[in-house]
């Protein structure tokens, strides 16, 4: 049986298939468990964000250099929604949207002069929809949570 690796992934972002050579996607979600008396006592939800990181070589950058072109520059460039896809062909399969993105560059040049490693450029992003991550279409927030927002 077949299963998921990191070799599994196709990678949207906004309508771009990028082929990127390392991704990274986490959430964090400052719930607390609610205390009466200094006992635990329920939960209280919390706020929530979610960021990540690709690392694109420079046939892969060059795609969103020329999206950004096309906006006027890199600030100007839109939000855009990224999907993370994998399927491994024996029945596991994976799909997670992250809405809403906007990148920042970070490492623009990491100059080796020795060779041997292709050029990578990393950019982290930030998710800043209120449709925030869907898991295999399973939002992570409530809709309570994200009413009036959407």
């Amino acid at each position: 049986m077949n299963r998921i690796s990191g070799k599994s992934f196709d990678i949207n972002i906004g309508d771009m298939l990028v082929h990127v050579d390392k991704a990274t996607l986490s959430i964090t979600d400052n719930s607390a468990v609610a205390k009466d008396r200094g006992v635990p006592n329920g939960r209280v939800p919390g706020d929530v964000e979610a960021a990540g990181e690709v690392e694109v070589d420079a046939t892969a950058l060059n795609l969103i250099i020329e999206a950004a072109r096309s906006a006027g520059s890199f600030r100007d460039l839109d939000t855009f929604d990224i999907l993370f896809y994998a399927n491994s062909g024996s029945g596991e399969e994976l799909k997670v949207e992250a809405f809403g993105c906007a990148f920042k560059i970070e490492s623009l040049l990491d100059i080796d002069s020795k060779g041997g490693e292709k050029h990578i450029t990393k950019l982290p992003f930030d998710v800043t929809s209120p449709d925030f991550i869907r898991i295999n279409g399973v939002p992570y927030l409530s809709a309570s949570e994200t009413k009036d927002l959407i």
